[in-house]
């Protein structure tokens, strides 16, 4: 684990110290996912953070394809095929 200390800035920026993004293959443009919870967040890199989403929520995305499919695949609801 590497520990660093940075400052923000007057605008809320801050700079993300070189040796942090060699480690973890950050490039110029590269998209972060900030999560915050109470005072502390976690910055984590956009690929890698949306496969933890995915994985913590797949038990409600599971439930929502199930009811979406209740809901929407039914012999009632074929008048809209038509619109």
């Amino acid at each position: 684990m590497l520990v660093k200390t940075v400052k923000m800035s007057e605008k809320g920026q801050i700079a993300i110290p070189l040796e942090v993004r060699e480690n973890i293959g950050l490039s110029k443009g590269d998209e972060l996912l900030l999560i915050q919870e109470g005072d502390k967040m976690l910055l984590e890199k956009t690929s890698k953070a949306s496969q933890l989403l995915k994985d913590e929520f797949a038990y409600l995305l599971k439930a929502s394809e199930k009811t979406a499919k209740e809901l929407w695949d039914n012999k009632f609801d074929e008048v809209w095929d038509n619109v």
